[in-house]
């Protein structure tokens, strides 16, 4: 079959692909050689989607409560009952929830069907909980939310500078973009509260206290203008600087901004000498500065000190906020964010008027709409009484998510568009809608360096799924804008939001795709990917009314003491090989491998002081809420911190819900919520019992005992399990079969086994004080045509090589084999590995957990 060049449905780094079908369902992935973002490399996750696009849970007929609907009664009914609440209670009594997963095209209807014919702002997207708060930085120094920088300014710095970012796991074809210019000579320093993989590989890791980012760059700042590399040519041209600004920013000396972040005045100071000494800095970062209650005056921090150093629209110096999803940039292209109009413009009236005409909206909205946190918090209080949620799941993402799923049940109408039959979200639901999934859509979206590439349809659309951008069209023609929602196909819907970026634009936004507007459809099929707005900024001039930038005055705020119930700080965030809540990667065994449980990091002397121990379960709570984890110790995490993956769901585990625990607290410019530093508590579990299940056929729900978790398997799943009383009840994840049983009374050791035909259909292993078998084999039992004799031993005969955790998820190459070949081969470094293993030789996120190894094992022979 044709191969077909599209984009990874993942992160914000917008990496190219090929992907070539070789069945109904079925295809081959590689990087797509010519894409700029990624020249032909794919990390993990992007290298594994083909694991993904089987229909397993998909979602592919309408459905209103639990019975199947047509299309025409499901959107009838959708139209209505939001027709019907607006003409009751007003437009601002109904809201749409939208995601950075959506592709441009998807974005542009659904904030035109709210903005323009609803009436209302309230729109609001789950980007507001990774971006917001660089878009509200970018706003008030630049005048515009423009990104002043691009993956090329990477190829050019002398310094690299990561705040907030563990690039490594969440950005990783950006970090080898990064290893190569260092390779080069570039200089890498990583401010991070953890020591993360991406740290291991600095030339400086400063392990700064949560929240303490404006202190940090306020003492450099000052650093900065005491040795001189302050451009005051500059700023008089360029920028605009508030009369006390220096008050704020000059009076931040080396010891107090050391004692502020808890960091080494030493090490600070290397730090400072390394940005006088570079002209060319790249400054990249992320949710470590995002998601902070002072998100924004953190973002202006940083943007602070490139204005006023000059260090901004030139080859390899700028400040680079890297997005988290694909299509977060496009969502805010589009407005599809509740403090914005559309098309980079604000609610200011000449812009709602603008805006008006050109959709010929009878009901504009004329000021911004309630932000995610405000919008669930108004949800549950009743005052939103029709919802649509789009691709996304708030009720694991959002904070306080105990919270939200009792505003999602409490509320009268609830519509969610979502790939998947059933999430935590669309158990609320009162009306499904199939949506098409990565491999089916047609679209663009928009990365993190403003390149604007195509998502093409290699697949054909499910059952009866179909496009976002034609579900909302439907329902805006059906509440009564027959003409104003006309959209045939993907390109028109393009057009249209081409002509608006230019429409009575004389240069006044720096957001504009001429030329686009009057494109065919066959060169839009065929786009190639390119870059809106060159090298912003290049010449001095921003997007302010003077055409000036702005310094703005900020100040650390007081940092709270740890509190005496809740004495730790839960710090959030992502894995390496899984994505948001995990419904497309969980379907994928290799993906799964690398972190096959939410676990809780926690520092050694704290997991001393508490009585945890590595591998045992504990309870994590906070105000909000509490769940089980699995405990990791680890001197990666600064004492009295904790770190808690964002994954993990009610389908997929009984404990992991992270989202139950922070805060519904934002900052309070960006509406971001703040996920980094949650005051919470951890205490041990024990269970008297642990085991796994093999499973050929899914389950329902998690199996019902105190810990459960599920990993994707070949062939089928696995669930890890532990708890308390009679394990007796997981017998009913059994199905039936011809039974294979095996009694240790004096351990407490029971082994199950079911056949179907000969094959193994599934396999229990539960102990109380006794020893389980790895897992490895039985799972490969799955795909066996007759099931060993052995099945109860949980081994073949003779001896069996256990490859251990895997490591490199691109090659499934596990820490055993990675600790024999060194051994057996001598071998002295990772590029040795990577000849040897091939781990390391794809995406590269391994590499820093290569040369760890390999440096404890120096260590361990020393």
């Amino acid at each position: 079959m044709m191969s077909v060049r599209t984009t990874c449905a993942y992160c914000g780094v917008g990496c190219g692909i090929v992907a070539t079908p070789t069945g109904a369902r079925t295809a081959t992935i590689a990087g797509d050689p010519d894409h700029p973002a990624n020249r032909g490399r794919l990390c993990s996750k992007g290298t594994h989607l083909g694991e993904t696009i089987g229909l397993e849970g998909r979602l592919l007929t309408p459905m209103i409560g639990r019975r199947r609907a047509s299309w025409d009664k499901a959107l009838d009914l959708v139209a209505r009952r939001f027709r019907e609440t607006i003409a009751r209670h007003g437009p601002n009594s109904v809201a749409f929830y939208v995601s950075g997963q959506l592709l441009t095209e998807d974005y542009y209807v659904a904030n035109k069907l709210m903005k323009g014919f609803i009436g209302s702002a309230n729109i609001d997207t789950n980007s507001r909980l990774c971006m917001a708060s660089a878009v509200a930085g970018h706003v008030r120094a630049f005048g515009e939310d423009v990104v002043p920088a691009s993956y090329d300014d990477l190829d050019a710095a002398d310094l690299i500078v990561l705040v907030g970012s563990n690039t490594a796991w969440c950005h990783p074809i950006v970090y080898q973009r990064i290893r190569a210019r260092c390779a080069a000579g570039a200089k890498l320093v990583v401010v991070d509260p953890r020591r993360t993989e991406t740290a291991e590989e600095a030339d400086l890791h400063l392990a700064i206290r949560p929240d303490s980012d404006v202190a940090l760059m306020q003492g450099l700042l000052a650093w900065c203008r005491a040795a001189g590399v302050v451009d005051d040519a500059y700023l008089a041209r360029h920028v605009a600087v508030p009369e006390d600004f220096w008050a704020f920013a000059g009076g931040s000396d080396l010891w107090s901004t050391a004692r502020a972040c808890d960091v080494a005045a030493d090490d600070l100071r290397r730090f400072f000498d390394l940005f006088v000494a570079n002209p060319r800095t790249v400054t990249l970062f992320s949710q470590g500065v995002n998601q902070s209650l002072a998100g924004t005056d953190q973002v202006n921090a940083i943007l602070n000190v490139h204005l006023a150093t000059a260090r901004i629209g030139t080859p390899g110096a700028a400040p680079f906020s890297i997005t988290g999803q694909p299509n977060a940039m496009g969502g805010r292209e589009v407005g599809g964010l509740a403090s914005s109009l559309a098309a980079h413009m604000d609610f200011a009236p000449e812009n709602v008027a603008r805006v008006g005409r050109f959709w010929a909206a009878p009901n504009m909205a004329t000021k911004p709409g309630l932000k995610a946190v405000d919008l669930f918090r108004e949800l549950g209080r009743g005052r939103i009484k029709a919802l649509w949620v789009m691709a996304t799941n708030p009720a694991v993402s959002m904070p306080d998510a105990g919270r939200v799923r009792e505003a999602l049940a409490a509320c009268p109408f609830v519509v969610v568009s979502d790939v998947m039959e059933t999430t935590d979200t669309s158990v609320h639901a009162h009306v499904r809608l199939p949506a098409a999934a990565w491999g089916e859509k047609d679209g663009t979206v928009t990365n993190s360096d403003r390149t604007i590439s195509r998502q093409r349809a290699f697949l054909a659309l499910p059952g009866e799924a179909k496009p976002d951008w034609w579900i909302v069209s439907e329902v805006g023609r059906r509440m009564g804008w027959k003409t104003a929602f006309p959209y045939g196909r993907a390109a028109d819907v393009w057009r249209e939001h081409c002509r608006l970026s230019t429409y009575e634009n004389e240069g006044t936004r720096l957001f504009a795709l001429p030329g686009q507007a009057a494109i065919g459809n066959a060169f839009y099929d065929a786009m190639p990917p390119f870059r809106w707005g060159g090298t912003p900024f290049a010449d001095g001039r921003f997007a302010t009314p003077d055409g000036r930038a702005r310094l703005v005055a900020v100040a650390q705020k007081p940092l709270a003491p740890p509190l005496s119930d809740w004495p730790m700080t839960l710090n959030t965030g992502r894995y390496r090989d899984q994505w948001h809540s995990m419904t497309r990667t969980g379907l994928s065994p290799k993906l799964a491998r690398h972190r096959e449980e939410p676990l809780v990091e926690v520092h050694p002397d704290d997991a001393a002081a508490l009585a945890l121990v590595d591998g045992g379960l504990a309870r994590v709570a906070t105000p909000q809420g509490d769940s089980l984890f699995r405990v990791r110790v680890t001197e990666a995490q600064r004492r009295g911190e904790l770190f808690t993956p964002i994954h993990w769901t009610d389908r997929t585990s009984t404990g992991g819900r992270t989202g139950l625990l922070p805060r519904p607290l934002a900052d309070p410019i960006s509406g971001q919520p703040g996920f980094k530093a949650t005051p919470a508590r951890i205490a041990a579990v024990t269970t008297t019992w642990r085991g796994f299940a093999v499973l050929a056929d899914e389950v329902a729900a998690p199996p019902d005992c105190l810990w459960a978790t599920r990993i994707a398997v070949p062939c089928g799943t696995l669930w890890d399990v532990a708890g308390d009383g009679d394990p007796a009840a997981l017998d009913a994840l059994l199905p039936a079969g011809e039974r294979l049983e095996a009694i240790d009374a004096a351990r407490g050791t029971r082994r199950i086994a079911t056949l179907r035909d000969g094959r193994l259909a599934a396999a229990l292993f539960v102990t109380r004080d006794g020893s389980l078998p790895p897992r490895d084999w039985l799972v490969a039992q799955l795909v066996e045509a007759r099931a060993a004799p052995t099945l109860l031993a949980g081994r073949a005969p003779g001896v069996q090589v256990d490859r251990g955790p895997i490591v490199c998820a691109c090659f499934d190459v596990g820490l055993t084999t990675i600790l024999a070949a060194i051994a057996e081969q001598r071998l002295t470094d990772v590029a040795a590995i990577g000849g040897a293993l091939k781990a390391g030789t794809n995406c590269g996120s391994c590499r820093p957990a290569l040369a760890r190894i390999l440096q404890e094992g120096r260590t361990h022979a020393a």
